[in-house]
């Protein structure tokens, strides 16, 4: 039944039932929809798939890779809710599935050098996540003359390449570190590590991107 047949008192119905379901916390979400409630998963994932997704973006910097590894780790979210403890952190929780996801493409990405060069739109900008972005790529565009424009390509293929010569891992603390703001001691939870370890690795992927980027002005 389309919502232009459906009965007002229908429509209020389920909007109500929307509006309750996203006033309820984490804990509540996750009870009902372990106990099979679609529209409470549903609810989980508008709730996080922003963050998720702007994630995924900055790791991958690929819209057409991040909507796949994005649809597989919601995918395992759902097949793996019942095994979510509520004594821990969602967040922490569906962050480590997303992180391994992403993981294990870069690992393969690493294998196919055909797969390396880097994509044209990379700069996607999180106004881009409203919405289905992955069918309104937006061009990045340099304000200026033909040469300012040509070295901000030049910098940006730079730029890129210096992250393509960090590990699968070192890649997603660096980008969760320096794009998406966490705290040591968050992306360790994440990736099921130490702070310590997460403190080594961000500065080993440090002193490589400064090593590769030293000539840049």
């Amino acid at each position: 039944m389309s919502s232009e047949s459906m009965p007002m008192e229908g429509l209020a119905a389920l909007n109500g039932g929307a509006q309750a379901l996203a006033e309820l916390d984490d804990r509540d979400l996750i009870a009902r929809a372990q106990a099979g409630e679609r529209a409470a998963f549903e609810t989980l994932v508008h709730r996080y798939d922003r963050d998720v997704l702007r994630l995924i973006l900055n790791v991958l910097r690929s819209p057409e890779d991040a909507r796949d590894v994005y649809q597989d780790a919601f995918l395992k979210i759902y097949r793996n809710l019942h095994r979510f403890r509520v004594e821990s952190s969602f967040y922490t929780w569906i962050y480590r599935i997303v992180t391994n996801a992403c993981l294990d493409h870069l690992r393969r990405r690493r294998c196919r050098p055909e797969d390396q060069a880097p994509e044209g739109n990379a700069g996607l900008r999180e106004e881009a996540l409203a919405g289905d972005f992955f069918d309104r790529q937006q061009e990045r565009r340099l304000e200026g003359n033909p040469e300012r424009q040509v070295l901000g390509h030049e910098i940006g293929r730079q730029i890129e390449t210096a992250l393509a010569s960090l590990s699968p891992r070192e890649r997603m603390i660096f980008e969760m570190k320096h794009r998406e703001g966490l705290r040591l001691r968050a992306i360790g939870e994440a990736l099921g590590t130490t702070e310590e370890t997460v403190k080594n690795s961000l500065f080993r992927a440090t002193r490589k991107l400064r090593a590769h980027l030293q000539g840049l002005r």
